[in-house]
């Protein structure tokens, strides 16, 4: 390749970054601008407020001044992306049209905002927010072609809709467009209907605005038995296509999201937190609509190539194992009795049945879907790995669109049933420890440092947190300690099995601390990080977190830990190191439960 060559193919790949940082500069835009609509937390002035200050940086202010620094820096990346566009790609049709277009929507997106207050409320925003979720669409397309263009040199740069899937992924990304902006228009109107699915109280309320509202909902439950059809489609139609059939589950599964929030928001008195997560989810699941399209129309599938994959033999009555083996449901277990007890510890109290429902099938949830993503990411290393060489992935009893698409569905179930029906803090708190088990541990950590496990540990200490959250609407000095114990806890645990299992690590390339610095060493350093993490929990007596019947179980149930540690120090073999792994989960456990026995007595 000569330096020419290589200097162009740098500049592609700077390109396509510079056109993700940019959508997602819209993204954020958007949903700034429509958090501070829906709650009226702007304060007037620009670019400060009226008393020569930034709005403030906590509660909605905080997307205020987000909006504010998004709208300043909107220009001048979106004009340095165009000139990049430019020089790289603008013969490329479906990469530079689009941008153009893009471009000029922006422009008249911008000119509507300053008329907003000179237009009537129900048009502005609904002209406003139409706009602005196009621009958001053709910037995504526009990132798709880049990004695929890179991935497969020979794709034509065109988008053909040739299947019926194809076809009526264009047409659900139409009515998806439809139902938004319709919302839109609704909410400008005001608070039309109170309840759902009756508008206070009756079927064909008197007012039109009432009327109108009603026809909304009858046209999202239409969408809906849409969604359902497409979705249905892509399962079975799209198995072998993971960009496809992954898009298809999250434009499915937000579209229901967007629908729930507006039921659950219209019960419980249009919350401010409720209002935000239905903006950032309407932008959200109409860049999801338009990445199927884009998908779609790039790989260009034919209703043969379709129909061959839709007759697939499948294993239905293996399927709801295998799909249950996705989700390690051992480790989902041991992570939801982290959950509850942090629920427990944290309300002093057992928590109403609802509430625990909720908080631990959410939970649940988002650890069997990181659990199913991460198998995805694993798969071939998996296969070189005696102990999961059985996994439905590895062992091709799935796909891996399919693995992929189910994580990704049970992630974005799980966190709007923690929003809806516990709190957005449990929410988030649990998307923090999805990505963090995904992208930080999964994709990077795992097969690049020795430290995988010690940094890794963060993801599953983050369960406790969410419960804490959930009965507390917060978290305190207590929950961060519960957290600190599962992250000292996660090394000697994991090593401890990593002993016994070397040989398949060093096989599958995973620089696991026995492999890459031997037995030896790992012994030694599965008994420090033990004293460390016993010493670590004595700390909840000590600071008065706790009372005397937790620190007689902590220090019983830590005695014996340090033992089993000694012992893999001292003794080695792999039958010791797996009595230390085994007892370790135990061990967690039981002393979650003496915190909970200790909070409730």
């Amino acid at each position: 390749m000569t330096s020419a060559d290589q200097s162009v193919n740098r500049a592609a790949s700077q390109l396509r970054y510079w056109l993700l940082w940019t959508t997602l500069l819209v993204f954020v835009l958007i949903v700034s601008g429509g958090v501070v609509r829906v709650t009226g937390s702007a304060c007037a002035g620009w670019p400060l407020c009226e008393s020569g200050v930034l709005p403030p940086l906590d509660g909605p202010g905080l997307f205020d001044y987000l909006h504010r620094l998004a709208t300043a820096l909107a220009a001048p990346v979106l004009l340095l992306t165009g000139w990049q566009v430019w020089r790289w790609a603008r013969r490329v049709a479906w990469l530079a049209r689009p941008y153009w277009l893009a471009l000029v929507v922006v422009g008249l997106q911008a000119l509507v905002g300053g008329q907003l207050k000179n237009l009537p409320p129900e048009w502005g925003s609904a002209l406003h927010f139409g706009l602005a979720i196009i621009s958001l669409g053709l910037l995504t397309l526009v990132t798709v072609v880049a990004f695929v263009l890179h991935a497969d040199e020979k794709q034509p740069a065109r988008l053909a809709l040739r299947s019926p899937f194809g076809r009526a992924a264009g047409l659900y990304l139409a009515v998806v467009f439809v139902v938004l902006v319709s919302g839109v228009w609704l909410s400008g109107q005001g608070v039309a209907c109170n309840g759902w699915p009756l508008c206070n109280g009756q079927v064909w309320p008197g007012s039109a605005v009432e009327r109108v509202d009603m026809l909304h909902r009858l046209a999202v439950a239409l969408a809906s038995a849409f969604s359902l059809w497409l979705l249905n489609r892509a399962w079975r139609t799209q198995r072998s296509q993971r960009a496809i059939l992954s898009a298809a589950t999250l434009a499915v599964m937000l579209f229901f999201a967007q629908g729930f929030l507006g039921a659950i928001k219209a019960t419980r008195g249009y919350a401010i937190d409720l209002l935000g997560l239905h903006t950032v989810t309407a932008a959200a699941l109409l860049a999801a609509a338009v990445i199927l399209v884009a998908f779609a129309g790039l790989y260009a599938r034919t209703k043969a190539e379709e129909d061959e994959e839709a007759n697939w033999p499948v294993d239905w009555r293996g399927r709801f194992s295998d799909l249950l083996a996705l989700t390690k449901p051992i480790i989902v277990a041991l992570l939801l009795v982290t959950t509850y007890g942090g629920m427990v510890i944290g309300g002093k109290a057992f928590p109403g049945l609802a509430l625990t429902f909720w908080t631990l099938l959410g939970g649940a949830l988002a650890a069997g879907g990181s659990g199913a993503v991460n198998q995805y990411i694993d798969r071939e290393v998996d296969q070189r790995m005696t102990r999961t060489a059985k996994r439905p992935l590895a062992a091709g009893r799935m796909t891996p669109a399919e693995g992929m698409a189910y994580g990704f569905g049970l992630l974005v179930i799980a966190f709007y049933l923690l929003a809806g029906f516990v709190n957005l803090l449990a929410a988030l708190l649990s998307l923090f420890g999805m990505l963090y088990y995904v992208v930080l541990y999964s994709i990077y950590l795992k097969k690049a440092t020795v430290q995988n496990i010690v940094i890794g540990g963060g993801a599953g200490a983050v369960p406790p947190l969410v419960g804490w959250a959930a009965t507390t609407g917060g978290l305190d000095v207590p929950a961060l300690l519960l957290f600190a114990i599962i992250f000292m806890w996660t090394p000697p645990h994991f090593w401890a099995l990593a002993i016994v299992r070397q040989k398949d690590y060093a096989e599958a390339g995973i620089p696991m601390l026995p492999v890459v610095r031997g037995e030896m060493e790992t012994r030694k350093q599965v008994l420090i990080y033990t004293l460390e993490l016993v010493a670590l929990t004595l700390l909840m007596w000590v600071f008065r977190f706790a009372g005397p019947f937790y620190l007689v179980c902590a220090i019983g149930l830590g005695g014996y830990l340090i033992y089993a540690a000694w012992r893999v120090w001292r003794v080695g073999g792999n039958k010791v190191a797996w009595h230390m792994y085994r007892y370790s989960s135990m061990y967690l456990a039981f002393l979650f439960l003496a915190l909970m026995v200790d909070a409730v007595l």
